[in-house]
């Protein structure tokens, strides 16, 4: 009778994890990305780190940007800016990334290059323990 009811359970509760899980994702809001958006550059503001240590620094639990780019880009760049230490992890169809702030950049968390078309997660983390206003931003001029 107890197996009974487990097996009751356990599918009511993973059913309940993934509701609440895309409702957590649907919380954060998506920016499209194709070959002509403008402006250019587009700029996303909010809070970088989190509670949740991770080998790409401190994250939140949810994505702090998604973008969808909608066609194959040549290139596009994306520079997280605060005054802390940022790093960026980008979760999308080409895997998983951990980009950190360094000299070369200017203290600057940046990735460029092609992407393909997807919607990818941006968490934006920070090496400290501290939470810092952030500018992240998505050009496809190159430098």
């Amino acid at each position: 009778m107890k197996t009974l009811r487990l097996l009751a359970i356990v599918p009511t509760a993973l059913a309940m994890s993934l509701v609440f899980t895309e409702a957590n994702l649907a919380q954060t809001p998506t920016t499209q990305i194709n070959r002509n958006f403008q402006p250019d550059p587009v700029v996303l503001k909010g809070k970088s780190g989190g509670t949740v240590k991770s080998n790409c620094g401190n994250i939140t639990t949810e994505p702090n940007q998604v973008i969808q780019v909608t066609e194959s880009l040549p290139y596009l760049r994306l520079t997280v800016e605060s005054q802390g230490k940022p790093t960026l992890l980008i979760n999308g169809p080409g895997g998983r990334f951990c980009v950190m702030a360094d000299s070369y950049s200017g203290d600057k968390a940046e990735l460029s290059g092609y992407w393909q078309p997807g919607k990818y997660s941006l968490y934006v983390g920070e090496l400290s323990q501290g939470q810092y206003r952030y500018n992240l931003s998505i050009s496809q001029k190159n430098k």
